[in-house]
């Protein structure tokens, strides 16, 4: 998100000669649009907020929840941009593990005081605390087109009534939502259509969009997902745009392992004979679908999934020097995004496998969360001022 001059210096709280230096000294560059006034990225200015660099403001830390919390996700993107997880839910007891060994020691108080709920049907909403920001990766099992399109009749679909349930409750500033792009079309538009009344029906003012990974997020993966922004707030709503597209600089092979343990490979496997006639491009993933091999012709890794963690031939497939292999988990979790420093639990790798495929790009949320503080204002002072336009769409609500 590109700001204007004089917004940044209202944000900033720095006069324009002092941001025209920081210009010339190469510490805020500005861009340059058209011909335009001088205009600052989004993210330079984030930098500058949380590290108070020779400025009078610092980013106020914010409170959210992090439901359906999977193994990180959410969490780390805003962590990132100095919010505080102050209560988060998940089911999984292999997520659990993966969760508490990546946060335990940032946040003990939320382990400690057992506001790491398990099972959202069981939680008393009014315990959980309150908050700026409520975050839910809400299951998609129910709505993706490999588990046959079965609308709200399946229990996992229904747990968005539980989200629903804390919100009223709650009342947060922001809902924060993410989910299969296959849910905005699903059922001629009637399961959508459903929670983004719901949604408004609580008071929010609801954007959404289909961004996929490897062109919001910077990572080698093609991944489309739904994300519904919602704000209390009608101007942060207006201020309110999804990031733009930016060039992918990762490659496949910069998220790869350099030593992988020979399991991993299918060159002693009866497979092998039928892949090793098709597998002849290094610089992109194939997948076995069954009887042919899939080639991604845009040198990407195909959508991870869940069904990774199930066996058979479910990771994708790529060729090094030893041979063909499949991804490990260490490298799906790095096409979603994971830093290096995120741990891997001593389980099963079929789980780290379903985890990974389950898993929001990290990436994609963190800049789409950079957007939603900058329109509440970055120090939820809603005085401030931005002039966006957002390319959001919204879609006719069921009658």
């Amino acid at each position: 998100m590109l700001i204007n001059i004089n917004d940044a210096s209202v944000l900033l709280k720095v006069s324009l000669s002092t941001l025209r230096r920081w210009d010339s000294d190469g510490k805020l560059k500005s861009i340059r649009v058209q011909n335009s006034h001088r205009k600052y990225d989004s993210k330079d200015i984030v930098y500058i907020l949380k590290n108070n660099m020779d400025t009078q403001v610092k980013l106020k830390k914010f409170k959210f929840i992090d439901l359906f919390a999977g193994v990180w996700w959410f969490h780390h993107a805003f962590s990132n941009l100095w919010g505080e997880c102050v209560s988060a839910v998940e089911f999984d007891k292999n997520c659990r593990i993966t969760y508490e060994l990546n946060y335990y020691n940032n946040n003990k108080e939320l382990f400690d005081k057992w506001l790491f709920f398990e099972d959202i049907r069981e939680v008393d909403e009014k315990r959980i605390p309150n908050h700026d920001i409520l975050c839910g990766g809400f299951p998609c099992q129910a709505f993706s087109i490999a588990w046959y399109q079965k609308w709200f009749s399946d229990e996992r679909g229904n747990l968005f009534f539980d989200i629903e349930r804390i919100i009223k409750e709650k009342n947060p500033s922001v809902i924060f939502l993410e989910n299969v792009k296959n849910l905005a079309s699903h059922d001629g538009w009637r399961t959508f259509g459903v929670i983004l009344q719901r949604l408004k029906e609580q008071g929010y003012f609801i954007r959404y969009k289909v961004l996929n990974s490897y062109e919001y997020g910077d990572v080698p993966q093609n991944r489309e997902r739904v994300y519904i922004v919602g704000f209390k707030d009608w101007k942060a709503y207006e201020r309110f745009e999804f990031p733009k597209p930016q060039k992918l600089t990762k490659k496949m092979r910069d998220i790869l392992e350099d030593d992988v343990d020979l399991s991993f490979y299918y060159n002693d496997k009866p497979l092998f004979g039928k892949l090793v006639w098709e597998m002849k491009n290094w610089d992109t993933a194939y997948q076995w679908r069954r009887q042919y091999v899939r080639e991604n012709k845009k040198n990407l890794i195909p959508t991870l999934t869940a069904n990774m963690g199930t066996g058979g031939h479910n990771v994708p497939l790529i060729l090094d020097t030893k041979g063909i292999r499949k991804l490990t988990p260490r490298e799906c979790f790095s096409a979603q995004g994971y830093p290096e420093s995120f741990k891997l639990p001593k389980i099963a790798n079929s789980q780290l496998y379903k985890q990974a495929g389950n898993s929001v790009s990290v990436p994609v949320l963190q800049r789409i969360g950079e957007n939603i503080l900058f329109a509440l204002g970055l120090v939820w002072e809603k005085h401030r001022h931005f002039e966006l336009v957002s390319d959001a769409t919204e879609i006719p609500l069921m009658a």
